[in-house]
């Protein structure tokens, strides 16, 4: 396998714990959550783990500026602006969203890590991105991380998460959590194929349908192990999507993300966002409700 370079930016391995009130309140499976919301970095999230690997990939081509692309309150935005103050590095942000008159949330915390916002359209973004990349390249040595951290060096830290997953004594019947870019999803389903986990992978799709992100995930998986040197490969079969909650759209919070925001909450004193776990928070707990799980 692959020897790859790695910057610790995580605090790992993050702890799995039971949620027992949630799962005496639904009358469903027994429930647990890994809490990859305690990373650490910048309040912690997903993107932490991709991160170690991109960063470290960052500095061994010799770049001094990190540049990507999200939403206006994109996590992994405020992570990556982050991970550049840590490190040492300028960040360049392209966000999606007409620019506020006042920063909040992660608007915000990107001007504390001191990043350099451009403004732009979901339709004009990649080329303005593509364009900041060029420009750059005349003044200083510029990384591009694609949307969400999602290549082969962001998808191999999930392929990690898992084999740490195992190390700590699990192996469950379903792993269900939000996707979006893809990314997270192809290292998983790697993951649990590659190391022997009996655990099906279902993603609660974000903002696509399954036709059109289950070839996506899928390739980026077995590219994956392409650059992993292993020979594990997985088929259209194993990458499981529930796309049916996804239709309001990108980060449209509804009373049903809402409610199962609040449940979380309530039961387990857990907090999580609109965008991304709060719909797979609420997936989850309908699916429950249809007896998906048994």
């Amino acid at each position: 396998m692959k020897d790859q370079n790695r910057i610790k930016l995580a605090f790992l391995p993050t702890p799995v714990e039971e949620m027992p009130h949630l799962s005496q309140h639904l009358g469903g499976p027994k429930l647990l959550v890994k809490r990859d919301d305690q990373t650490g970095l910048a309040f912690g999230g997903n993107k932490t783990r991709k991160l170690e690997y991109l960063v470290a990939d960052a500095v061994k081509s010799g770049a001094d500026t990190l540049i990507t692309a999200g939403a206006i309150q994109s996590n992994h935005c405020r992570q990556t602006a982050a991970a550049a103050a840590k490190i040492g590095m300028d960040c360049k942000l392209v966000l999606v969203g007409e620019e506020p008159e006042t920063y909040e949330a992660n608007t915000f915390l990107d001007d504390l890590f001191n990043a350099q916002k451009i403004w732009t359209t979901w339709e004009e973004r990649d080329g303005v991105l593509e364009k900041l990349f060029e420009q750059l390249t005349t003044s200083c040595k510029p990384y591009l991380i694609p949307y969400g951290g999602s290549n082969v060096i962001g998808a191999s830290s999930y392929f990690y998460a898992v084999e740490e997953l195992k190390n700590q004594g699990y192996d469950p019947d379903w792993i269900v959590f939000a996707s979006s870019s893809g990314g997270t999803q192809a290292g998983m389903v790697l993951g649990a194929e590659h190391f022997g986990l009996k655990a099906k992978v279902l993603g609660i799709s974000v903002d696509k349908t399954e036709l059109e992100y289950r070839p996506d995930i899928k390739q980026l998986a077995n590219d994956t192990a392409a650059y992993l040197g292993i020979e594990t490969r997985i088929s259209a079969e194993d990458v499981l999507l529930a796309d049916e909650y996804s239709k309001p759209g990108y980060a449209v919070l509804t009373d049903n993300e809402m409610e199962a925001i609040r449940t979380f909450a309530s039961f387990e004193g857990l907090l999580v966002d609109p965008v991304y776990t709060g719909r797979a928070a609420y997936g989850l707990i309908d699916l429950t409700n249809k007896e998906k799980f048994g």
